[in-house]
C-alpha cells in the first residue's frame, strides 16, 4: 500500500493547529516532531508538521496530497 507525505505550516497561531487536526481527522499520521522557526522575510514564528498517510490508489505526482 503506498504512503504519502505533506509538510503543514503555518504562522504560529491557532490556525496551524487546526490544520494539523483536519489532517489527523482525515487519518493522516504525525511523523516525526513538529518544527518552529522565525520567518525572517515575515517577522513570524511558524510552525511545520510532517504526517504521512497510507493509501489504496498508487501514487502519482498529479495528485492533490491534501483532498487523499
Amino acid at each position: 500500500m503506498p504512503k504519502i507525505y505533506r509538510l503543514l505550516t503555518e504562522d504560529d497561531t491557532s490556525a496551524f493547529c487546526h490544520k494539523v487536526s483536519a489532517a489527523l481527522s482525515k487519518g493522516w499520521e504525525l511523523y516525526g516532531d513538529p518544527t518552529y522557526a522565525f520567518d525572517h522575510a515575515n517577522g513570524v514564528m511558524r510552525c511545520g508538521q510532517a504526517v504521512t498517510k497510507e493509501i489504496d490508489t498508487p501514487y502519482s505526482t498529479d495528485m492533490k496530497l491534501g483532498q487523499q
